[in-house]
């Protein structure tokens, strides 16, 4: 994921850690700042994945967490719970509409939006400006 994304630090070089995307932490900061919308951005890095894990919950101790925790140091505790979805495998970097983006990325994008409860209103399918799929509605 590093690699494709070149997740690399400007000065350094340093390589950034990257990951699934943790839903449970998206709604926690939804819940702190009140999105009126969401921005995807980088969908084509997973354009080679079979498979994508989302996380969609925690267990902390082996019982199931609702919510992200308020106490962080909990936080090296918890074990996170993935949702395992279809990839597309396909690019995305020509799409320039969501009609044009495959049924599984719009399947992501979906369970992203119904998780966090806040529209997706842009996504990000490449580099250039042009790059980015405004969304009237999903």
């Amino acid at each position: 994921m590093a690699d494709i994304g070149h997740e690399y630090g400007v000065t350094t070089g340093r390589r950034r850690r990257c990951g699934w995307l943790d839903l449970m932490v998206l709604k926690y900061s939804n819940m702190v700042n009140g999105f009126t919308k969401l921005a995807i951005t980088k969908l084509d890095i997973l354009d080679s994945f079979t498979e994508l894990k989302i996380c969609t919950g925690y267990k902390l101790d082996g019982a199931d967490l609702k919510s992200f925790p308020a106490d962080h140091s909990l936080l090296e505790r918890i074990e996170p719970v993935y949702t395992t979805i279809k990839g597309w495998e396909c690019t995305t970097v020509d799409c320039r509409s969501y009609d044009e983006l495959p049924e599984q990325a719009k399947k992501y994008l979906q369970v992203i939006q119904d998780f966090v409860g806040v529209k997706i209103n842009w996504v990000g399918v490449g580099q250039s400006r042009d790059s980015i799929i405004v969304i009237e509605q999903l």
